[in-house]
This record gives structure tokens, C-alpha cells and sequence, in this order.
């Protein structure tokens, strides 16, 4: 089973190739995909990658939490669901 972590606190110039690369390190990323802005196109700082296995997972967890990319300290831990947000106004 795919196991899906969330990576914060990106460098704006990592693109979703470069993120993939990045954690392949740690075993096989099924997906990776930086999140960018609808109107600007710009990267929002954040992503998701997702792993082939649960160690896997695990493995890029402790590979690169707190580790520093392009001048960045990254923030990597497993994805919760999106919370509900009220609507807006």
C-alpha cells in the first residue's frame, strides 16, 4: 500500500520532478507534486509525495524531516485528510 507524506516548507523553485528526484533517495515515489497557486501558477511552499510501501514512507520521514534542501529546513510527515473549512464569503 502507497503510503502519502506531506512535505512543507519547500524552496519556491522545486518543481514536482526535482521533488521526485529528491526522495527517490528513500526508495520508490509512486507521485510527487508541488502545490502551486490557480492564478499565479506560483509554488505555494508545500507538496505531497507518495511512497511505494509503508517503510518506504517511513524511511523518507526520517531521510528528510528537518533536513535542509536549497536553503530550506523541510517539514516531511505522513498526510491527514483535508480538514473541513467553512465557506467563504
Amino acid at each position: 500500500m502507497a503510503k502519502k507524506l506531506f512535505v512543507g516548507n519547500l524552496a519556491w523553485s522545486v518543481r514536482d520532478e526535482s521533488l521526485k528526484e529528491t526522495f527517490s533517495a528513500a526508495g520508490n515515489v509512486e507521485s510527487a507534486s508541488v502545490i502551486t497557486d490557480k492564478m499565479t501558477g506560483r509554488s505555494k511552499g508545500f507538496g505531497f509525495v507518495e511512497m511505494a510501501t509503508d517503510e518506504e514512507a517511513q524511511k523518507a520521514v526520517e531521510m528528510f524531516n528537518g533536513k535542509e534542501i536549497e536553503g530550506r529546513a523541510l517539514t516531511v510527515n505522513e498526510a491527514r485528510p483535508m480538514e473541513p473549512r467553512a465557506p467563504r464569503r
